[in-house]
């Protein structure tokens, strides 16, 4: 049985050593025939943002200890703000075929809704590299999200989590996207 790293193995020594001039049509060879992460190497660096968003109702009760700021385990929207920036930068630690990038921004930003009582998070993750930083912004949001369940569950653990979506995202090959709704 071929072991499927020695694919990968020969196709890296081969652009290592620049012997075959189709070294750009390899990246999408060998990205078919592997399974796992994929070959980045030929692509080109260019600015890359992502922002995505989620939502935590939170109740009545749990509502009010947040926006009169009496959690006992400290600030519920800082923590959940720092929650957010570690997850982004810790993204391929959890999701497996994420690449490693250089992030050189994460903004985070929370939106208390008294009507509904609930608090919504936007996270924008920026980088200037060769892979989307969807995955980024996605995981931070999800993690500011959990972050706030986390530090409010012992006043009601009826709070629901929602609306974990990318919002929209800049730069690579695939241009830009704007969701619509």
């Amino acid at each position: 049985m071929r072991k499927r790293t020695a694919d990968y193995t020969d196709y890296a020594d081969k652009i290592e050593k620049g012997k075959n001039k189709k070294v750009e049509n390899m990246c999408e060879e060998t990205n078919k025939k592997v399974k796992g992460m994929i070959d980045i190497s030929q692509k080109g660096i260019t600015i890359r943002t992502a922002t995505a968003a989620g939502r935590v109702v939170l109740g009545e009760e749990v509502f009010e200890v947040l926006r009169d700021g009496q959690c006992p385990k400290g600030d519920v929207l800082e923590t959940a703000k720092i929650a957010a920036i570690n997850a982004a930068k810790a993204t391929p630690s959890t999701i497996p075929m994420c690449h490693p990038i250089l992030i050189e921004a994460v903004k985070v930003d929370f939106v208390m809704d008294e009507t509904n009582k609930s608090v919504s998070v936007n996270v924008k993750v920026k980088s200037s590299g060769k892979t989307g930083v969807e995955m980024e912004a996605l995981c931070g949001a999800s993690t500011a999200c959990l972050t706030i369940y986390d530090m409010l569950k012992y006043k009601g653990k009826d709070m629901v989590i929602s609306q974990i979506k990318l919002l929209e995202k800049t730069g690579g090959k695939s241009g830009d996207y704007k969701r619509q709704n």
